[in-house]
């Protein structure tokens, strides 16, 4: 991962002590009947409520005009500010996808699953699934394309055509002139974000995102809103709840990001979980028959290592015709480790490689990076790095970055080194940051249900406790489990635990911790 474009999403997701024991009557016995979402609190009274700004009126009165689009679904476009500082100026369009309520409705949820800059809307009509059916029933579900991201208003970057060659590129650079060159890399696509995308690239913060999220709720007609964000979307929700949590419903923030962690730390963290659960498939992988990896589990990283090593100066053939480059191998590695249930077919692909063959990971790559067989791409790699650089600083130099590399691949195996080269990117960023790393709590917000996966690779399980211990009224709902976000993957106590609340608004009286 050579520019932050990539670098993000290998994230994409200890503070404070471990969760108590408790589990909710709900998980065992009755359902609790539906219960609508109201408001906890009014807005407060030094605060300008932006719905009442004579200056917003336009975008905060807008009706929706909702059209048929595939299925159940129904599409429209709202829109707002480019410069939120200034609203008379030139506005862009947000897309918007939604699923009515199919049974009782008891109020409206934005989805958001993350990325940052995946697209909420083809996300959504790809996988309506990602939501239990008690939800569903309960809710009219919303999707929407953040400020940047797929069919809204876009990021441009490159054209596909230069996408091949920029992923395939060195990510790791062993020498001086390697390291200028990625340097040089990762400046020229800052320069092409901003020639290609003209004034909205300096607009596509969170913070924007936000604002952008309160008029569609108005515009939804919503008194209050409930909202469920996975991975980088929780860092969108608890912006939300930070700045209107007069607004709030009910909230699910799972695979938590913490806002207060630097850029470098954000990066660091990425690398610790990932390690963590290449040790989890490497472990396994000596247990299955057929593990291409032999020996103790140090002797199985080194095997690892020494092939992304000697990938640098020999890329693997495939059938394609395609080189499976040192920075492909490492996206199709950390592809797999999203889940365990990729990790068969990692085995089959490094049993691949370790034969000199790279189809297998080449084709995880390929999925990581959204590349379609006609070789185009979609928006994610564009919006993934210019939105991430906004919300973060970063300022270390050349040297700082080397310096992490060097230790990290030590200390985080066998990604390291390519998550602390990834971080670059923003540290070269053209445009300043417009937000800082700080503690949300969230003041006079409802309960918020704030979910940690002890085995999370992108989003590690410290960053749920911390986000948790920082909002007035975070709760924590711990799976002990490995993998990335844990709603409906299979612990009953996770989806009943989070569907109740949803739902019935009951609210864990403790933490909560499930297997």
């Amino acid at each position: 991962m050579t520019v932050a474009a990539r670098s993000r999403r290998l994230t994409v997701r200890a503070v404070a002590a471990v969760a108590a024991l408790a589990v909710l009557a709900g998980c065992t016995g009755s359902t609790p009947e539906p219960q609508a979402p109201t408001a906890a609190t009014s807005a407060p009274t030094d605060t300008k409520d932006p719905a009442n700004d004579t200056a917003l009126a336009a975008f905060y009165g807008q009706e929706l005009a909702w059209t048929s689009c595939r299925n159940d679904f129904e599409c429209a476009k709202v829109t707002v500010p480019l410069d939120w500082a200034a609203p008379s100026g030139e506005t862009i369009e947000l897309s918007l996808l939604r699923l009515k309520a199919d049974g009782k409705k008891i109020g409206t949820m934005l989805l958001n699953p993350g990325g940052p800059g995946v697209s909420a809307v083809e996300w959504f009509r790809s996988s309506p699934g990602s939501l239990g059916t008690r939800v569903r029933q309960s809710y009219d579900a919303v999707a929407w394309d953040p400020r940047g991201v797929g069919e809204s208003t876009p990021i441009s970057c490159l054209p596909d055509s230069e996408v091949d060659a920029w992923l395939s590129s060195d990510a790791t650079p062993d020498s001086d002139a390697e390291a200028t060159k990625v340097v040089a890399d990762a400046t020229d696509f800052g320069k092409q974000c901003e020639e290609r995308t003209g004034p909205l690239i300096g607009h596509v913060d969170t913070v924007s995102t936000v604002k952008d999220m309160d008029v569609i709720r108005a515009a939804l007609g919503e008194k209050v809103i409930s909202y469920y964000g996975w991975s980088y979307g929780t860092f969108i929700g608890a912006w939300y709840a930070q700045l209107f949590p007069w607004r709030v419903g009910r909230m699910v923030l799972d695979g938590a990001v913490d806002p207060s962690l630097s850029a470098e730390q954000y990066s660091e963290g990425q690398a610790q979980g990932f390690s963590r659960m290449a040790t989890a498939f490497v472990e396994d992988c000596l247990g299955e028959k057929g593990c291409p990896l032999r020996g103790t589990k140090d002797q199985a990283f080194a095997q690892i290592e020494t092939l992304v090593k000697n990938a640098d100066g020999k890329p693997l053939a495939t059938s394609s015709g395609r080189q499976l480059t040192q920075s492909l191998m490492t996206t199709g590695m950390a592809m797999a480790l999203y889940l365990p249930a990729f990790w068969p077919q990692l085995r089959a692909a490094l049993t691949e490689a370790f034969k000199g063959q790279g189809d297998g990971l080449l084709a995880l790559a390929d999925a990581y990076n959204e590349r379609r067989p006609d070789g185009t791409y979609a928006q994610t790699l564009q919006a993934t790095g210019p939105i991430f650089c906004l919300d973060r600083t970063d300022t270390r130099s050349l040297d700082q970055v080397k310096a992490d590399a060097k230790d990290w691949l030590v200390k985080y195996p066998p990604l390291g080194d390519t998550v602390a080269w990834s971080s670059l990117g923003c540290a070269v960023w053209p445009i300043k940051p417009a937000v800082a790393p700080q503690k949300l709590t969230a003041p006079g917000a409802p309960p918020i249900l704030v979910v940690g996966t002890t085995g999370d690779p992108a989003t590690p399980y410290e960053w749920a406790q911390s986000l948790a211990g920082q909002l007035d009224k975070g709760l924590l709902v711990t799976f002990e489990g490995e993998g990335h976000t844990a709603y409906r993957r299979g612990s009953k106590c996770v989806d009943t635990t989070i569907e109740d609340y949803l739902v019935s608004g009951t609210v864990p009286k403790a933490d909560v911790t499930c297997s």
